[in-house]
C-alpha cells in the first residue's frame, strides 16, 4: 500500500493505532484533532486518502465532504463514527464518501477498504441529491447498531438511487417491508408515491395498470412475492415488459426461498431474474442479539409516546429479553412489551412478570426455509411417514416410541447445552426439568458436555 493518508479524529488512541497499522503498510501518515487543520491539508494538496471522524470538536466531518470534492475532486474519504446508524450511512452516501465504516470498527477491514480507496481511481463526483426524508433520526423504523445492521445500512446506501430492482429477504417479522420503505423514502424518489401491489389488485384485469397509474414513477413494491399464484406471477412479468422511460422503482420481499421455488417450479424464472437485481437480506434478530435493548428501550419509548404507562426493564428481566430466542423476530418483541406496558402496574418490569409474558408465547413459530414454513411437527411428522414407508409395508421393530424420544430429546439437549456454555444448571433450567433428570439424561444418552462461550 503506497501513498499518504490524511487521519482526523479525536479519539487519541485511534489517531495512534491508525498512524502505526498505516505506517507499517508502506503509508505516510498525517494525523490530527481538528477539521481546521485536515482542511488545511487538504486545499494545500496533500494527502492521496481521507480518513475521518463524523462527531469532532471543531465540527462535523460529514459537512466537510462537499468542500473536500470542490478543492480535490477524486480524493477519497473513509468517513468513520460512533453514531452508527442508518441516517449516518445514508448521509456519508450521500456526501459522495468513498466509504463508511462504524466504531467500533474492524482494524484489518480498514486497512482493506483503505488499500483498494488507494488503488481504485475515484468516480467522479456526482451531485448530492438532495436531503435525507424528512422526520427526526429517531422516527426511522430501522433501529440497531450490531455489525449486521450496520451492513444493510451500507447496501441501502449504495442501492437507493439506483433504478436496480430490490429483492429484499429475510424471516417473517424481520421488517422487510420497513426496509423497502426506508430505500424508498430516503431516495430521490422520496416524493413521488410508495405502491404496494395487492394480489387482489394483481388478480384483476385492469389491475396492473392501476397499480403503474398509483405508482407514478415511485417505487412498486411486491409483499411476499413468493406466495403469489402462476397467474399473478406472469401478470408481474408482463407488466415489467411494458416500462418504458420513467418507469417506477420495483421492489419485493419474500421469506421463502424463491431459488427453491424456482428449482421446484412454482416460481417463474423470468420473474427471479427481475426481481434479482439486488438482494438485501435482512438478519433475524437471533442474529443480532445486542439490538435488542435498543429495540426494547424503543419500542417502551413509542408506547409512552402513544399514551401508555412509562416503564422500563429491570436488570433480569433485560436478561431474560435478551436470552430468549424470538422467533417471530421484532414484531413479536415489539408485542411482547407493549403487552408488558399494559398489563403491568409498577414502573420497573420484573424478570417474574416477562418469565410468566414469554412463557405463554407460542413455543415455535413456522420455520422458513426449511419445508415452506411447516412447522416442526409437520416436519416430523414427514420423517416418520418416510420412516415407515421404508419398511415396505412391513412394521417397525418394537420400542419405537422410545427410539423416537431419544433421537429428537438428544440434540436437544445437545443444542440446549451448547446455548448456555455447558452450565447443567442453566440448560435444566432453560429446559424445564431437574438437574438430576439432566444429570441422569446426559449419562443414558452419552451426551458430552463441553465448556464454552454461550451463545446468548
Amino acid at each position: 500500500m503506497d501513498g499518504t493518508v490524511l487521519v482526523a479524529d479525536d479519539d487519541r488512541t485511534i489517531r495512534t493505532v491508525l498512524t502505526q497499522a498505516l505506517t507499517r503498510a508502506g503509508c505516510k501518515v498525517h494525523a490530527t484533532s481538528s477539521l481546521v487543520t485536515l482542511m488545511r491539508w487538504v486545499e494545500e494538496g496533500k494527502g492521496d486518502l481521507v480518513i475521518s471522524d463524523v462527531m469532532m470538536p471543531d465540527g462535523n466531518g460529514l459537512d466537510q465532504l462537499p468542500k473536500i470534492a470542490d478543492e480535490r475532486p477524486g480524493l477519497p474519504v473513509i468517513v468513520i463514527s460512533a453514531q452508527n446508524t442508518i441516517m449516518t450511512a445514508i448521509q456519508a452516501a450521500e456526501a459522495d464518501a468513498f466509504d463508511y465504516l462504524p466504531k467500533p470498527f474492524d482494524l484489518p477491514d480498514l486497512m482493506k477498504r483503505a488499500a483498494r480507496a488507494l488503488e481504485v481511481k475515484r468516480r467522479v463526483p456526482v451531485a448530492r441529491s438532495g436531503q435525507a426524508a424528512d422526520g427526526a433520526e429517531g422516527d426511522l423504523p430501522l433501529v440497531g447498531r450490531t455489525p449486521a445492521m450496520q451492513a444493510l445500512y451500507r447496501l441501502v446506501a449504495r442501492v437507493m438511487n439506483t433504478d436496480l430492482a430490490v429483492l429484499i429477504t429475510g424471516e417473517s417479522g424481520t421488517g422487510k417491508s420497513l426496509i423497502a420503505r426506508a430505500v424508498h423514502d430516503l431516495s430521490d424518489r422520496r416524493t413521488l408515491p410508495f405502491t404496494v401491489a395487492s394480489a387482489a389488485e394483481l388478480a384483476a384485469m385492469d389491475g396492473p395498470a392501476a397499480i403503474l397509474s398509483r405508482a407514478k414513477g415511485g417505487s412498486i413494491l411486491f409483499d411476499e412475492v413468493g406466495d403469489l399464484d402462476d397467474d399473478a406471477q406472469a401478470r408481474i412479468v408482463r407488466m415489467l415488459d411494458s416500462f418504458t422511460d420513467n418507469a417506477p422503482r420495483i421492489m419485493a420481499t419474500s421469506q421463502a426461498d424463491l431459488a427453491r421455488k424456482m428449482e421446484q417450479g412454482v416460481f417463474r424464472q423470468d420473474l427471479f431474474y427481475r426481481l434479482g437485481g439486488v438482494t438485501i437480506t435482512v438478519p433475524s434478530l437471533r442474529e443480532r442479539v445486542d439490538d435488542i435493548p435498543l429495540l426494547a428501550d424503543h419500542f417502551l419509548a413509542r408506547a409512552e409516546r402513544e399514551g401508555l404507562a412509562s416503564r422500563r426493564f429491570d436488570e433480569g428481566a433485560m436478561d431474560l429479553i435478551r436470552a430468549y430466542s424470538w422467533p417471530g423476530n421484532v414484531r413479536q418483541l415489539e408485542n411482547t412489551i407493549r403487552r408488558l406496558v399494559v398489563t403491568g402496574v409498577e414502573e420497573e418490569i420484573s424478570r417474574a412478570e416477562t418469565e410468566q409474558v414469554l412463557g405463554n408465547q407460542p413455543a415455535m413459530e413456522p420455520l422458513v426455509g426449511g419445508g415452506d414454513g411447516e412447522k416442526l411437527s409437520v416436519s416430523v411428522g414427514k420423517h416418520l411417514r418416510r420412516y415407515f414407508d421404508l419398511h415396505g409395508g412391513v412394521l417397525p421393530p418394537p420400542g419405537l416410541y422410545q427410539r423416537i424420544l431419544r433421537e429428537v430429546e438428544t440434540p436437544l439437549i445437545e443444542i440446549a447445552l451448547e446455548a448456555t456454555g455447558g452450565n447443567q444448571a442453566k440448560c435444566a433450567d432453560l429446559l424445564g426439568i431437574n438437574r438430576n433428570t439432566l444429570r441422569k439424561k446426559i449419562t443414558d444418552l452419552d451426551i458430552r458436555v463441553t465448556r464454552r462461550r454461550k451463545l446468548m
